[in-house]
């Protein structure tokens, strides 16, 4: 005190500093950028508990949605520690494709007709055709499979008709060597429409 007079000595208090826990590492079980409808599971390192950003309190989540995820931990002592955030992109899935026709879907045999996708990053045809537009000239099915940003979709079936092409016999109805001022008759084998 102001006289020095001192006494014994005080009680004593035990201070004790515990351990913050390491900042937790976010592990993500696939790819964090994916497509419309996808997932991915982000897990935090072992702790004794968690709150994530979501709120949930579980080890790991498993979010569909994009967003910044990030992850408090706590050790038995009660210290906690903020994981740095985890990115997670999710892209839309491109809208179903339509194919367009440059005419009529069904062609006569030696003819082509050409397909044309809507816009997209890639395309890849019935039969491997990596083009934004398709040569057909043979019958048969053909759709297209676009992607866009990573995502994909298909587009319906077109069908495409390849009518043979007709034989054309012309007969006729007496000798073709005529004298002035006579005539043959000339007629065509049969079809749905003619020009001589």
């Amino acid at each position: 005190n102001s006289s020095g007079c001192t006494s014994g000595g005080s009680n004593v208090i035990t201070v004790v500093v515990n351990a913050t826990p390491a900042i937790p590492v976010i592990t993500a079980g696939g790819p964090t950028t994916f497509c419309n409808g996808g997932s991915v599971t982000l897990t935090a390192a072992s702790a004794t508990t968690y709150l994530w950003s979501t709120g949930a309190t579980t080890q790991a989540i498993t979010p569909t949605t994009a967003g910044s995820y990030v992850v408090t931990v706590a050790n038995a002592s009660g210290c906690t520690r903020v994981s740095l955030p985890k990115v997670v992109i999710v892209n839309a899935v491109p809208a179903t494709p339509v194919i367009t026709p440059g005419g009529s879907s069904a062609i006569c045999q030696g003819n082509i007709i050409i397909l044309s996708s809507s816009t997209a990053d890639s395309y890849v045809w019935t039969g491997g055709s990596t083009s934004s537009t398709l040569s057909v000239s043979t019958a048969g099915t053909y759709n297209v499979t676009i992607t866009t940003n990573g995502c994909t979709a298909v587009s319906a079936n077109k069908v495409i008709t390849v009518n043979p092409t007709p034989t054309v016999t012309v007969t006729n109805s007496g000798t073709t060597q005529l004298c002035y001022g006579t005539t043959v008759t000339l007629t065509s084998s049969s079809a749905t429409s003619y020009v001589w």
